[in-house]
């Protein structure tokens, strides 16, 4: 996965350009801004370029991504696009991921996949679903720390996942992978969507409102 491939831009079946679930929840601030805001500062402090730094460990959290689906895919990222102290970090998550899955058997079904909900106009890419030790799951890999809002993230892929006629998975497991000492392995595991599911229309409805106000 380059950095040009990295994010995808969705259209519905008519060539209309519809938001991918990223966008739409980050319409939800869910505490982070502030946290943003006072970190920005503090790296400012140091003449730091926070754009440029968060620029990077996004870049670093795509080329993990690309190194978990080259595994489960029994393929090989592709690096290029990147510095070795982005890949070095990438690996580092990347070793996070393969210790986590070690001695499970994974069967994906959709990997790295695209889907677009023509009945709500969005579109989103799944990072796993099939199953894990004969258990049908959506899972979801982050390497800057789990919020609240990959919850709603991820219930906004199983309503792709529903209407592409999919089976609801059990649960969602949302890892995540750290990049750096620093930063700490999570876990966590959800089994109840309807109210994630809610909440993600509730913010898709929301996105298309705010437009018109703009």
């Amino acid at each position: 996965m380059s950095k040009a491939t990295a994010h995808t831009r969705y259209k519905s079946k008519d060539g209309t350009i519809i938001p991918g679930v990223t966008t739409i929840i980050g319409q939800l601030d869910d505490g982070k801004s502030g946290a943003l805001a006072g970190a920005a500062n503090k790296l400012g402090l140091k003449g730091i370029d926070s754009r440029k730094l968060w620029g990077e460990m996004a870049d670093i959290g795509t080329l993990a991504h690309a190194f978990i689906v080259a595994d489960v895919k029994g393929e090989k990222a592709d690096t290029s696009d990147y510095s070795q102290d982005m890949i070095s970090q990438a690996e580092n998550s990347y070793l996070s991921w393969l210790e986590w899955r070690k001695g499970k058997v994974l069967e994906p079904t959709l990997t790295e996949t695209p889907l677009i909900s023509e009945k709500f106009q969005y579109g989103g890419t799944l990072d796993y679903y099939g199953k894990i030790d004969n258990i049908l799951v959506l899972n979801d890999y982050k390497t800057g720390g789990i919020y609240r809002i990959a919850y709603i993230q991820c219930c906004g892929y199983i309503q792709l996942l529903i209407e592409n006629g999919h089976k609801v998975p059990e649960k969602i497991i949302i890892l995540g992978l750290p990049r750096t000492l620093d930063e700490k392995f999570q876990e966590v595991t959800y089994t109840n969507f309807d109210t994630g599911i809610k909440t993600f229309l509730i913010l898709r409805e929301l996105y298309d409102v705010l437009k018109e106000v703009k």
